[in-house]
């Protein structure tokens, strides 16, 4: 298969990288030149600054990853193309020009899967399976906890000229920490309303804002929060689960699911697989990806489950703004 990689910043590079490790290397890459990264590693591979160029090379998958802002500028001419596309989370800035996208892969035939990639996460999996267990009963309440330092995650650039830390872009905390927004909807289920607060207060000398508070009620009746920031040192990232004959909890730090059955008054620890490293959510991401261009499997989070997500972002964002609950 020939692949198409838009963007060469860490994530575009995560990816080239997997796909060498997975036995691809019929690679494109189109770029604006504007990364950061040393050039050397894709020295052996063509380069395109022309979006209508890289696409005559007909490559079978694209991987859209790009700053949020341009994402369709990519996907909708990779969709006319007739490509299957993998695109980072979340799918644009605003909803502008994503039915443009749909009816694209539906005249073409492509199919679209969108990076979210801790559906991939064997503790969160296992989580979903102990939910459809009834493992803690009946579901009462979830809270999310998602606190990292922005000038941290590329020491070698200016943190402020990264897309996260841009309006213009599509940055600000809660279009780039949206993970815990799509995994507890595909954990719990449909929103029914979002309330939130949304400030710029870690003195960051960012236009976006750096820290938000979310609170979430489910069609199901189970009400639940979400916190996200640029700002916290050392970083967190938690998930509770409460429910109504014990507990779950997840920790990204070291990957594990504890459980605390009510019925046995005791906790019981399912540490992650041995070996495993953050690098296999994006391996697992990618064989989905590979696996679904060939047919043999559906995208584990499609355009569809992408939209849900874009639509809890703007409600959050509309939340904060007007100081309003906003209901689906």
């Amino acid at each position: 298969m020939k692949f198409l990689i838009a963007g060469f910043g860490s994530i575009g590079r995560r990816h080239l990288r997997n796909l060498l490790s997975l036995g691809q290397d019929d690679i494109v890459l189109y770029r604006s030149h504007r990364s950061t990264l040393e050039d050397d590693e894709i020295a052996r591979f063509p380069v395109e600054t022309d979006l209508q160029k890289a696409l005559a090379h007909k490559p079978d998958g694209v991987i859209i990853s790009n700053p949020t802002a341009l994402h369709l500028d990519v996907a909708i001419p990779a969709a006319r193309a007739g490509c299957h596309i993998m695109m980072e989370k979340p799918i644009s800035h605003t909803m502008e020009g994503v039915s443009i996208l749909e009816k694209a892969l539906q005249q073409r035939g492509g199919k679209l899967l969108v990076g979210f990639q801790f559906r991939f996460h064997p503790g969160l999996k296992l989580a979903k399976q102990f939910l459809d267990e009834g493992a803690i009963g009946d579901l009462v309440s979830v809270r999310s906890h998602w606190g990292e330092y922005l000038p941290g995650w590329h020491p070698w650039e200016d943190y402020r000229q990264s897309y996260s830390a841009r309006k213009d872009l599509g940055g600000g905390v809660v279009r780039t920490l949206c993970h815990p927004l799509d995994y507890l909807r595909w954990l719990v289920g449909e929103l029914e309303s979002v309330w939130a607060f949304s400030g710029n207060l870690g003195g960051l000398e960012i236009n976006v804002e750096d820290v938000s508070e979310i609170g979430l009620q489910f069609d199901r009746g189970v009400l639940g929060s979400v916190h996200l920031d640029f700002c916290q040192r050392p970083a967190r990232h938690t998930l509770e689960m409460i429910g109504n004959q014990g507990t779950l909890c997840w920790d990204n730090a070291n990957g594990a699911i504890r459980l605390y059955r009510a019925a046995n008054a005791d906790w019981e620890t399912f540490p992650a697989p041995d070996g495993f490293d953050r690098n296999d959510l994006f391996l697992a991401e990618m064989r989905n990806f590979i696996n679904m261009i060939e047919g043999k499997e559906e995208p584990v989070c499609s355009l569809e489950d992408g939209k849900r997500a874009m639509e809890i972002v703007l409600a959050v964002c509309q939340s904060s703004r007007y100081h309003q609950w906003v209901e689906f």
